[in-house]
């Protein structure tokens, strides 16, 4: 399978991120930008975001990416640094760049934004197996 095709394949199979909203808004290979607006339901009781929508949404973008080159790639190990409060109806972002594939373990650093603002810093670490997409 084309890996710019790969990540729409995985959004149609993926009914979370389907539940979240999120949106796929640039794609190629070792490349993904996604997109998603909060909603209420999303507000934890301080009636921000909860730390699980922008984690979610950037580690979307990092499975994504990380399946463009082909092979069927999982992640490992991931965290996040949350610099911004988040409110119902911002729109964020959050885009995953893989350029380099030389080995089953690959390392990437997303960052989730609002607009220009950097939002949340998302580190993961992905296990690339021999499994094709197909």
């Amino acid at each position: 399978m084309e890996g710019k095709k790969i990540p729409h394949k995985m959004l149609s199979q993926d009914a979370f991120s389907s539940w979240l909203g999120i949106e796929i808004i640039e794609c190629e290979v070792g490349r993904v930008k996604v997109g998603l607006t909060i909603r209420k339901e999303m507000l934890n009781s301080m009636n921000n975001a909860h730390g699980g929508i922008s984690y979610s949404l950037a580690d979307t973008a990092f499975g994504f990416a990380a399946n463009t080159h082909g092979k069927y790639a999982v992640s490992i190990e991931t965290s996040i640094n949350h610099i911004e409060a988040l409110n119902e109806g911002d729109y964020l972002t959050a885009e995953s760049v893989i350029e380099k594939v030389v080995n089953k373990l690959g390392f990437n650093i997303v960052e989730v934004k609002r607009g220009d603002e950097l939002v949340a810093l998302f580190k993961g670490v992905v296990y690339r197996t021999s499994k094709d997409w197909e």
